[in-house]
């Protein structure tokens, strides 16, 4: 799947630059011409958000601060001229990636481009696993992970662990389906036991 950038800036020229280099190199590419316009795609899920730092009405920090509450897992670089590195440092310390100085330099800028993707892939694979619950494929008990700590996970059984998590008191019965195993299984027990007793009579 292509990744998604949004390029904010109200200098067209700048603006469409930026647009047809990352086209160029394959990724799915959308621009606003201003910070209030970009913050109304958000909903559109992008990946990183390339945004200049100082814009008229919502600049390139409140752009930062908006989508970081939209959605904390997307990207955001910001593009600054050689007089506004104290703004971009303020911008790092409130969640932004990295910043580029103008005019960027095309290659550098598609080399952070792609080493913040890897980071963003490898964060997203290691959620995936950490969401992944472990049960054992012989007496079913899950792994407590509860403890973040590699090597000091507890197997516990099922009952325990979702009354621990739930808070809820657990009972036990029969689902429908194992219901009728059961009672397929009792009737082939008692088959079999009729069978034994009229051997024994004869």
């Amino acid at each position: 799947m292509k990744k998604k950038i949004l390029v904010v800036d109200d200098d067209e020229i700048i603006r469409t630059t930026l647009e047809l280099n990352l086209l160029e190199v394959g990724y799915s590419v959308d621009t606003a011409a201003s910070g209030e316009e970009a913050c109304t795609m958000f909903a559109n899920g992008y990946d990183l958000i390339i945004t200049d730092l100082l814009m008229e009405g919502v600049g390139g920090l409140e752009v930062l601060r908006r989508v970081k509450k939209h959605n904390p897992y997307t990207i955001v670089f910001i593009l600054t001229g050689h007089g506004e590195l104290d703004s971009a440092v303020e911008a790092l310390r409130a969640g932004a990636e990295d910043y580029l100085l103008k005019p960027y330099n095309h290659d550098e800028l598609l080399m952070r481009i792609d080493r913040v993707f890897e980071k963003q892939d490898m964060r997203t694979t290691i959620d995936l696993y950490e969401n992944i619950l472990s049960v054992c494929s012989e007496c079913k008990k899950i792994r407590d992970n509860t403890s973040n700590k590699q090597g000091d996970e507890n197997w516990v059984s099922m009952e325990k662990y979702l009354s621990r998590t739930t808070g809820s008191s657990l009972s036990h019965g029969l689902c429908p389906d194992c219901y009728r195993k059961r009672l397929n299984e009792l009737a082939s027990i008692s088959g079999g036991i009729s069978s034994d007793k009229k051997k024994k009579k004869i």
